[in-house]
């Protein structure tokens, strides 16, 4: 038995596109050509030389429009900053508005629009805080916000607010404060360090910290949030990750939206951090007219496995302020989760969440996969839109009386 409309396998121009979007490439130096090798591969350089400025848009980026040029005029004002590395910059499109890249990190004027359901705090993060710079919402991990610093600023950043401190929130992270909730708290053994980004603090700072934090029983596990391998991959030295392999188990959480970010420098940096026995994982959100086409998110799972990095969360954009624009839709989520359940590799297939309004933490949304359920049978559909059915097993006489005659040697395995 077959559902009706079975799922299609991609056309010969998909597959095209696909192996175009894999395609590892330099981001090379671009406007910067005359700036020598080392500064261009010095992460303090890039920092410095971040675009910031309308007048220097004005100069790299003529084609810009009258919504990106208000955006920009109007950027730290109500929202949030406008800061871009030189080496990111070379990643955009100047001839194409929609380019995903672009959309990503230049600011438009629809930011300072804000629909009825939006919020400056749109997960609830400043309500589940027991102390300034730490969140708390899940029984066994906690958020340690250790900067409202990035290297360059996603339009669509969930924690705006704060970030830049373009709002005025007046972020100061008070280390002692956290560090010592931690300890005290003995339920807790996962440890997110997050901002900001974490990894714009000098190779000591973030010594001390891991260090610290390494020094209490309770916590088993740390994790480091980051998008500088894909902002800024020179932060990605040899000494960084000499420093991050003494504080194993370690992983690092990377974030990024489109497979034109995955570039031969950060396939180069990522390696250096797998290298150093770091296990990393990926975490995009559904951007619309960026990543919310099924032959874009395929071809950018599949590449961040061949960076070794693991596929981990889609999210649903959350409800910032001011991005409407890039929200997609949940129901082109799950038609993107379709595409991927089956018709590729599981490692490359991530959990599509949402990070539920006001606090409620991430529930997990997925295709209806069952059909039907009842107490004696559960109705499935597979990734070819093929039905089939699956007793359900109950604790039946019939079990008990069977239990007994299975041969424990034979317990563990299958055929």
């Amino acid at each position: 038995m077959e559902s009706p409309l079975p799922p299609q396998e991609g056309s010969s121009e998909d597959q095209e596109q696909l192996l175009t979007l894999k395609t590892f490439r330099s981001a090379g130096k671009g406007s910067w050509a005359s700036v020598p090798d080392a500064e261009w591969n010095d992460w303090k350089w890039q920092l410095k030389n971040r675009v910031t400025r309308i007048d220097q848009l004005e100069r790299l980026l003529p084609s810009m429009t009258r919504e990106e040029r208000a955006g920009v005029l109007l950027a730290g004002e109500s929202k949030l900053a406008m800061a871009i590395t030189p080496y990111y910059f070379n990643l955009l499109d100047p001839s194409d508005e929609l380019c995903p890249i672009r959309r990503q990190v230049i600011p438009r004027l629809e930011e300072t629009t804000t629909a009825p359901w939006e919020r400056l705090d749109p997960v609830g993060e400043d309500d589940h805080s027991p102390v300034p710079g730490l969140v708390h919402r899940y029984p066994d991990r906690v958020l340690f916000l250790v900067t409202d610093r990035c290297a360059a600023y996603c339009r669509y950043c969930t924690r705006s607010r704060l970030v830049s401190n373009a709002s005025g929130y007046d972020f100061h992270p008070e280390f002692d404060r956290q560090i010592a909730y931690i300890a005290e708290h003995t339920e807790i053994r996962d440890v997110l360090l997050s901002g900001g980004d974490p990894m714009l603090l000098s190779d000591e700072k973030l010594e001390y910290l891991l260090g610290r934090l390494r020094a209490i029983p309770h916590v088993e596990f740390l994790r480091i949030g980051t998008r500088i391998p894909i902002f800024l991959p020179q932060r990605i030295t040899p000494a960084l990750c000499t420093m991050l392999r003494k504080f194993h188990p370690l992983f690092v959480s990377i974030h990024t939206n489109h497979p034109g970010e995955l570039t031969t420098e950060v396939r180069e940096a990522l390696g250096r951090l797998a290298d150093a026995g770091i296990p990393l994982g990926n975490q995009s959100v559904l951007l619309r007219h960026v990543n919310d086409e099924p032959v874009v998110m395929k071809a950018l799972v599949q590449k961040l496995l061949m960076c070794r990095v693991r596929p981990y969360y889609i999210y649903q954009c959350d409800l910032i302020s001011g991005s409407s624009h890039l929200r997609s839709t949940v129901s082109r989520g799950l038609e993107i989760m379709d595409s991927l359940r089956g018709h590729t590799t599981g490692y490359a297939v991530p959990q599509y969440v949402i990070d539920a309004p006001g606090g409620g933490g991430k529930i997990p949304v997925n295709p209806g996969y069952i059909l039907r359920k009842s107490a004696t049978k559960i109705i499935l559909r597979n990734f070819e839109g093929k039905v089939f059915e699956y007793p359900e097993a109950a604790e039946t006489a019939e079990a008990t009386v069977m239990a007994p005659l299975c041969d424990s040697s034979m317990a563990y395995g299958k055929d």
